[in-house]
C-alpha cells in the first residue's frame, strides 16, 4: 500500500439535526433547529491511502489563463487512481478522472478541470452547458 499525503485546508462542516418523530411526535415545524458545533480545521492534514498496481508518477504543471493568473496544478496518477488537485476560490480540490472523449476530465463536487495536451479549462458544471468556462488555460512549458 502506497501513502499519499496532501496537506491543505479542509474545511468540514458536521450539521446534525437528528430530531426522530413519531405518530403521535410534535409537527417538524414546531421542532426546535439543532445548531451545529463550530470546528476549527486550520491546518488540517488529510493522509490518503491508496492500493497501486505501479509505482506514482506525480506532477506540478502551471498554467497561464487567459485571466492572467497561474494556476499550479499537481497530478497524481497511481494506477488504477488518477488525481489532480486544483486550486479553486481559493481552496485545493482533489478531483478523480472520469469518462472523456479526449484528454483528461477530472471532477470535483460542481467543478470540472479538464485538459487536452496542454489546454485545459474549468467550468462550473451547474451552470448552463453553453456557458464559457471559469478559467481557459495553457501549461507554461519551461524552454532551456
Amino acid at each position: 500500500m502506497t501513502v499519499i499525503r496532501i496537506i491543505s485546508a479542509i474545511g468540514l462542516i458536521l450539521a446534525s439535526t437528528g430530531a426522530v418523530l413519531s405518530q403521535d411526535a410534535v409537527a417538524p415545524e414546531e421542532v426546535p433547529a439543532a445548531t451545529a458545533p463550530a470546528l476549527n480545521t486550520a491546518g488540517v492534514s488529510l493522509t490518503i491511502s491508496i492500493d497501486t498496481a505501479g509505482d506514482i508518477d506525480r506532477k506540478m504543471v502551471s498554467y497561464a489563463c487567459e485571466n492572467g493568473v497561474t494556476l499550479p496544478v499537481q497530478y497524481i496518477n497511481a494506477a488504477p487512481n488518477f488525481l489532480a488537485i486544483v486550486p479553486v476560490d481559493g481552496a485545493n480540490l482533489v478531483m478523480v478522472t472520469t469518462l472523456s472523449g479526449s484528454g483528461a476530465r477530472y471532477v470535483a463536487g460542481p467543478y470540472e478541470w479538464w485538459s487536452t495536451g496542454d489546454d485545459a479549462t474549468l467550468r462550473d458544471l451547474m451552470q448552463d452547458e453553453d456557458s464559457d468556462p471559469l478559467l481557459s488555460c495553457t501549461a507554461v512549458v519551461n524552454t532551456p
